[in-house]
């Protein structure tokens, strides 16, 4: 009599639900390699305060290789800065991808749940006309009317 729910569109909504996992998966690698990528710009930053400037002390050679290096330490922050800036980009893109995506599964789910709701509406009204009928029935047969 009652026949299990069954949503037509179950295939599609399982797609678009793996699709919003994978971009949530994307989104968040992005954010981890956005703060690698932070954490790596504070070092070269430390490192480039802590020998910058000359002491009194320091003979020529030092001198000159700490240059060097304080050169080397300045390139690669120029270059974590522009790596930086283009993970930012690339976090809002996957924000707004997975934004569109979550959108385009809960359209489904939204679907899939109201035409549950009115699956259950319909169990219960078949129900409610057997249950009816069962009672019509019964109070003939108490009644003895049809006799």
């Amino acid at each position: 009599m009652a026949e299990k729910f069954k949503f037509g569109l179950e295939k599609l909504l399982e797609i678009r639900i793996a699709k919003e996992e994978e971009s949530k998966r994307l989104f968040t690698e992005s954010q981890r390699e956005k703060k690698r990528i932070e954490e790596k710009l504070e070092e070269l930053n430390e490192n480039f305060h802590k020998y910058n400037g000359i002491s009194p002390n320091e003979d020529v050679v030092y001198q000159k290789l700490k240059r060097y290096y304080l050169q080397g330490l300045q390139s690669g922050i120029e270059t974590t800065e522009k790596d930086l800036e283009k993970k930012e980009q690339e976090i809002n893109v996957r924000r707004r991808d997975l934004t569109v995506k979550q959108m385009e599964r809960k359209t489904v789910q939204t679907l899939k749940e109201k035409k549950y709701s009115a699956y259950v509406k319909e169990q219960d009204r078949i129900e409610q006309i057997n249950l009816d009928e069962l009672a019509l029935y019964a109070y003939v047969r108490n009644s003895g009317i049809g006799n």
